[in-house]
């Protein structure tokens, strides 16, 4: 699946104040490498329907056995003090074996004493790293695990039973190991086993990105999806929601070629854009290989979603705002001309220009878009006049948010209901704001 820059900051999977984003909502990574892994992951979603389930069953292997992870042992800590161990600049003992040793030893723990805390500290670090990937071993690895994870746990072990390994594991379990024995080992760790820990560190990263994503599905229970390959692209989604909300409201909706577009309407603030975002995110978590938030979702395989919802003008580029509606538009037809699957998600078209060019502008683009039988469209707009104009073409349907306006005091019931809105309420927003009253008291 295909997404730009633009619609991943349209539909806030990522965001500037990357706190207001979907990724830190579902970041549960406790490294600093597991994030920037994870970030991978959902900056490149998977390319086939094989992937995606292939990925699932990784999410839900490690959902079964989550409380066996080695999250206590392996720590961010954990690698950030391997990473310096690795690059630190302190001469290893020249003697590790024979009559030497103990002189060598000596010297280190007393005339360069900082170093010799230093590399203690790492010992205890890299026991941790050795016990926590030998606990994936025992718990993870097994016939059973899947593919993608099972890959990782097999390099693993190779990498893990080497022979300084095992013997720095066995003095470990024997008891305390001596300051002889760390700086023998740790001689031998930086001589002969840098490229194989730094492995090992990468391995952890892409393990921990997996299982954040796992916990992410656990913590908000999530719904992994089904995929169906059709010919034809279709969603089916039931009790959505949008999961930045705190509160928020659910709802169900089936797209499919026989009624691909979905034209809504409604009040500003009713819910229309936080709809078409709810879809959005669904199909795109839906296509990372993770669970949607929705009480169950089943769907095709999208080439790509791509989104016409926070348009802006670009002052230093001299291009006003309806300019940069209309490329924005062309790019959406160019990209979606390809036979390939689309979601299409367009908020307010053509806010800037007036009222009658903006119906004709709009008109023009859906009975265009109309013609694509290989996507799904959804619209929104305050021009309910068009929907008028729209009534007997075929595979539209009309959606509206319910608003009330009871006693001059608006309220939102954020239902999604069949039809065309028929509430004009931007002067009563006016009112209400006491927008008017100031007005009348201007001198």
């Amino acid at each position: 699946m295909e997404l730009d820059k633009t619609t991943y900051y349209d539909l806030s999977i990522f965001n500037r104040e990357e706190e207001y984003s979907l990724f830190h909502k579902l970041d549960f990574t406790t490294t600093t490498g597991g994030k920037d892994y994870l970030r991978h992951l959902y900056s490149n979603p998977l390319k086939d329907i094989a992937s995606i389930e292939e990925r699932q069953k990784v999410l839900q292997f490690i959902l079964q056995q989550e409380d066996s992870w080695p999250a206590d042992i392996i720590s961010n800590g954990t690698i950030v003090v391997m990473e310096n161990y690795l690059e630190a600049q302190i001469e290893p003992i020249s003697n590790p074996d024979g009559i030497g040793l103990m002189v060598s030893a000596l010297l280190t723990k007393t005339i360069f004493s900082p170093d010799y805390s230093f590399i203690k500290f790492s010992f205890a670090q890299l026991l941790n790293l050795l016990k926590g990937f030998r606990k994936l071993e025992t718990n993870f690895n097994t016939d059973q695990t899947p593919k993608i994870l099972k890959q990782l746990l097999d390099r693993a072990h190779h990498l893990l039973y080497q022979k300084e390994f095992n013997d720095i594991i066995v003095a470990d379990e024997a008891g305390p190991v001596s300051f002889v024995q760390i700086l023998r080992y740790d001689h031998y760790i930086r001589k002969r086993q840098r490229k194989n820990i730094s492995e090992l560190l990468d391995i952890y990263r892409r393990l921990d990105a997996y299982y954040a994503m796992a916990k992410a599905v656990r913590h908000f229970k999530l719904q992994f999806p089904v995929f169906e390959d059709s010919p034809n692209p279709f969603v089916e989604l039931n009790n959505l929601y949008h999961i930045i909300l705190p509160k928020p409201v659910s709802y169900d909706i089936t797209m499919k070629q026989q009624s691909h577009f979905l034209f809504l309407t409604g009040a500003n603030m009713a819910g229309k854009t936080t709809f078409i975002k709810a879809v959005g995110v669904a199909v795109f978590l839906a296509h990372i290989g993770m669970g949607v938030p929705a009480a169950n979702m089943k769907l095709s395989f999208f080439n790509g979603i791509f989104s016409n919802i926070s348009v802006q003008d670009n002052i230093f580029k001299g291009e006003s705002y309806f300019y940069n509606e209309v490329q924005r538009i062309k790019n959406t037809i160019i990209k979606i001309n390809d036979n390939k699957k689309w979601l299409v998600l367009i908020d307010e078209m053509f806010k800037g220009t007036n009222v009658e060019d903006a119906k004709n502008c709009s008109l023009a683009v859906v009975n265009g878009l109309l013609k694509s039988t290989n996507c799904l469209f959804i619209l929104s707009t305050h021009l309910y006049e068009i929907a008028e104009e729209l009534q007997n073409a075929q595979n539209i349907r009309f959606k509206y948010f319910e608003s009330q306006v009871i006693d001059d005091n608006l309220y939102f019931t954020y239902q999604l209901k069949d039809g065309v809105a028929k509430e004009k309420i931007g002067y009563l927003i006016l009112k209400r704001e006491k927008v008017l009253d100031l007005l009348n008291e201007i001198r």
